[in-house]
C-alpha cells in the first residue's frame, strides 16, 4: 500500500521539488499551503507523514505541531530555513519527530522519511493491551473491545492511556488533572471522577480501579 505525505510548505518553488522526489519514490502526495488547509487535509485524507515548515501565512508551525499531534500520532518532520537550537528543541517537545533546515538535501531527506515511516510502521502493531477483548491502538488513538470500536471523548482517551501505560501505579486526583489537565485548569476532582465513570461506562466496570482516600489505579491483570 502506498505511503501518503502531506507536504505543508507555503514556497512554491520547495513544494515542487518535495512533490516531484517523493511521487518519484513511489509516494501519494498531498500539499497544503496554510495552516487551515492543512487541518482540512489532514483531517480528510489517510496521512502517514507531515512535512511541516514553521512559517505559514495564517499560523506558527509549532502551532500547527500541537494540533496535529493531538489529533494523531503521525509522525511529524519541520522543514525550515530556522536553525536556531531553541527552534529545534521547541518543535522536538511539541511532538516533531525530526526537523531538518533549508537548504536540505533532498536524498537525506528522502532517508529520514523512510526511517520514520519504517519506525511508525512497527509502532502501529505494538497495540496496547488492557484485559481480554480490550485494547488501545496508540498510533490512531483508537479504543476497541471485541474488535468493535469504542468512541471516547479525547479526555477519556488520555486518562486511558495513562492508566494503561501505568499499570498497578495509584494516581492521585491532583497528579491526574496536572498530567490529562493543564496545570491551570480550574476544574475539581469531580471532574476526574466523572470522566472515571463514563470510561468504566463505555468498557467495563472494574477497568478502572477505586483506591480509597487516595485516588484510581487499573490493575497488571484484570
Amino acid at each position: 500500500m502506498k505511503q501518503t505525505i502531506l507536504i505543508v510548505e507555503d514556497e512554491e518553488s520547495i513544494v515542487d521539488i518535495l512533490t516531484y522526489s517523493l511521487r518519484k519514490e513511489g509516494y501519494t502526495v498531498h500539499t497544503a499551503l496554510t495552516g487551515k488547509q492543512a487541518i482540512e487535509k489532514f483531517q480528510g485524507l489517510e496521512i502517514n507523514l507531515v512535512i511541516l515548515d514553521l512559517m505559514l501565512p495564517d499560523a506558527t508551525g509549532f502551532d500547527l505541531c500541537k494540533q496535529l499531534t493531538a489529533m494523531s500520532s503521525v509522525p511529524i518532520l519541520m522543514l525550515t530555513a530556522r536553525n536556531d537550537i531553541v527552534d529545534k528543541v521547541l518543535g522536538l517537545e511539541l511532538g516533531a519527530e525530526d526537523y531538518m533546515t533549508k537548504p536540505f538535501d533532498i536524498r537525506e531527506l528522502l532517508a529520514r522519511i523512510k526511517v520514520l515511516l519504517r519506525r511508525n510502521h512497527q509502532a502501529a502493531s505494538k497495540k496496547l493491551f488492557i484485559t481480554n477483548g480490550i485494547f488501545i491502538d496508540p498510533i490512531s488513538h483508537e479504543v476497541f473491545k471485541h474488535n468493535e470500536p469504542v468512541h471516547l471523548k479525547p479526555k477519556e482517551y488520555e486518562l486511558l492511556l495513562l492508566f494503561t501505560q501505568n499499570k498497578n501505579r495509584v494516581f492521585s486526583r491532583d497528579e491526574i488533572l496536572d498530567t490529562v489537565w493543564d496545570m491551570d485548569f480550574e476544574g475539581g476532582y469531580r471532574t476526574v471522577d466523572v470522566h472515571v465513570q463514563r470510561i468504566r461506562k463505555k468498557l467495563e466496570p472494574a477497568i478502572i480501579e477505586t483506591v480509597f482516600g487516595t485516588g484510581y489505579r487499573m490493575r497488571g491483570s484484570l
